[in-house]
Parts: structure tokens; C-alpha cells; sequence
């Protein structure tokens, strides 16, 4: 079985991702963390899943916007494209903003201290990235 080079860049960033992330127990505390009672600790940790998940479902829009708008877009030039020049500034944000979050979250309200929490919330983030460009982009069919 043969490995393309783009699934093989994908794994560099699932395999560390996950085994990191994994040996820290990052995605177990975090889980307490949301779990927990502690006002100001739960609402941090709920903002950074929601800027999480806010992260995902515009990277999946992006992906989807050839087949949603019958056009490819070209990324070089994402400024002068109408919906990219308002998605790509929301997407950076949120991937700043959750990552932020996770890692005063984790840093602060858990065992993990502020070097397991930065490279454990990078960890969760390169997973997820790594899983995320393992799904395939829709192509439109050109005349």
C-alpha cells in the first residue's frame, strides 16, 4: 500500500499530536476541567471548546466552498476573494483564541502546570489539524 505525500504530512502531525497529548492526559484534564464546579475555570475551558469547535466547523466550510459555490477559490490571493476575505480573519482568530484558552485552562486550573499545558494544547491542536487535512476537499468539475 502506498502512502501519498499529503496523507504522510497529515500523520506528521497526528501521530505526535496525539501520542503527546495522550502521555499528558491533556484531553482527560481538560475534561475535569469542564466537568468541574469552578466558575471562572469551566467557562475558560467551555469558551476554548467553543472557539474549538467554531475552528472546525469553518475549516470544514472552507473545504466545502468549491462544492457550495461551484468555484474553486485560489488561496494566494484570499483577500480579493469575497468569501475567504471573511472567513480566513475568522478562522485565525478562533485557532488563536481556542489555543489561548486550552492552554490557560490547562495551564491554571490543572495538574498540568504552564510547559504541559502550552505543549499539550499544541499537541490537541496539531491532532486535530492533522485530522482535519486527512479530509478529502471537494473538487468542482470545470467546463
Amino acid at each position: 500500500m502506498v502512502i501519498s505525500s499529503h496523507t504522510r504530512r497529515q500523520l506528521k502531525l497526528v501521530v505526535p499530536g496525539g501520542a503527546i497529548a495522550y502521555h499528558f492526559g491533556t484531553l482527560q484534564e481538560f475534561w475535569k476541567i469542564i466537568q468541574s464546579d469552578a466558575g471562572l475555570a469551566r467557562s475558560i475551558a467551555l469558551a476554548a471548546l467553543a472557539s474549538g469547535f467554531t475552528t472546525i466547523a469553518l475549516f470544514i466550510f472552507v473545504l466545502l466552498t468549491p462544492w457550495l459555490r461551484g468555484v474553486e477559490p485560489d488561496f494566494r490571493v484570499w483577500r480579493e476573494s469575497g468569501i475567504l476575505s471573511s472567513v480566513i480573519p475568522l478562522l485565525t482568530t478562533s485557532i488563536v483564541l481556542g489555543w489561548l484558552l486550552l492552554v490557560v485552562s490547562l495551564a491554571q486550573y490543572s495538574n498540568s502546570g504552564i510547559f504541559r499545558g502550552v505543549v499539550g494544547a499544541s499537541a490537541v491542536y496539531a491532532l486535530s489539524f492533522g485530522l482535519l487535512g486527512l479530509l478529502p476537499a471537494p473538487k468542482v468539475k470545470r467546463n
